[in-house]
């Protein structure tokens, strides 16, 4: 395949109740549209059969590969490790669910096609392209954490959390070089980076539905996820986000 367009990235971890159907739509949205896309699918040190689903479906659809982490590692590990080792114009990644239907990509390519370096997927800018809305105590708590973020590390966004965001390739390899958060906390962090940075970062309203199979504890991963933001201040405060990136960029020379 020649160097794609757009790589897509899909942490997994014990997903092999929904990666096949997964894979099978984004594929299939991949082909109809005609986009030069790859697929990368990142397993987080899954102890089911989600590597070797994911390997016998690459076997027939050249699009998808696998990448192992090292154990199991966390969200922001994965999405992290699945992006820097990207090799499209555009770099996206989605949640392993497809909360967010694989077709709203569209939306954040026009967007960055307009001039942004970064397009966030966001549930509450037009919240009634919701299809299915989370339970109130996990809007509740949503809220208060974005609140959150935007009293402490002054983030002007509607919607932080949503695992629906793309990049243009010089973007992600200058953010994902200094992310450090490794589990849920990360988009935090890389949005903290992005503006640091100084990248011009669009948040564009998706549809979504809220997937009753979700991992993520709002009471258990919350209070990592409030330690985490205070090492967020603290990179920032010690000068991290300030070094100097190798950013790869996409050009005949680095090819």
């Amino acid at each position: 395949m020649d160097f794609p367009k757009y790589s897509i990235i899909i942490p997994a971890y014990n997903e092999s109740a929904r990666i096949p159907a997964t894979l099978e739509t984004v594929v299939a949205c991949i082909r109809e549209r005609r986009w030069l896309a790859e697929v990368i699918v990142v397993n987080d040190g899954s102890t089911d059969s989600t590597a070797q689903l994911v390997k016998d479906f690459a076997a027939r659809a050249p699009e998808v590969r696998l990448l192992e982490n090292p154990g199991n590692r966390g969200k922001g590990y994965s999405v992290k490790a699945g992006v820097l080792s990207a090799q499209g114009e555009i770099v996206m990644f989605t949640d392993s669910d497809l909360s967010a239907p694989i077709e709203e990509a569209e939306r954040l390519f026009a967007a960055i096609a307009n001039g942004a370096d970064i397009a966030i997927g966001s549930r509450w800018l037009e919240s009634g392209r919701q299809t299915h809305r989370q339970p109130l105590y996990r809007q509740f708590f949503g809220r208060c954490f974005n609140m959150v973020c935007r009293m402490v590390m002054n983030l002007p966004f509607a919607d932080t959390q949503c695992g629906f965001k793309a990049f243009t390739r010089s973007a992600a390899q200058t953010v994902f070089q200094l992310q450090t958060i490794e589990r849920w906390g990360f988009d935090p962090e890389i949005l903290f980076i992005a503006l640091k940075r100084r990248f011009r970062i669009v948040e564009v309203p998706v549809s979504w539905a809220h997937d009753e199979r979700t991992r993520m504890s709002y009471l258990r991963d919350g209070l990592q996820m409030l330690k985490e933001l205070a090492i967020v201040r603290w990179n920032a405060l010690t000068g991290r986000y300030s070094k100097r990136t190798e950013a790869i960029l996409r050009t005949g020379e680095s090819r």
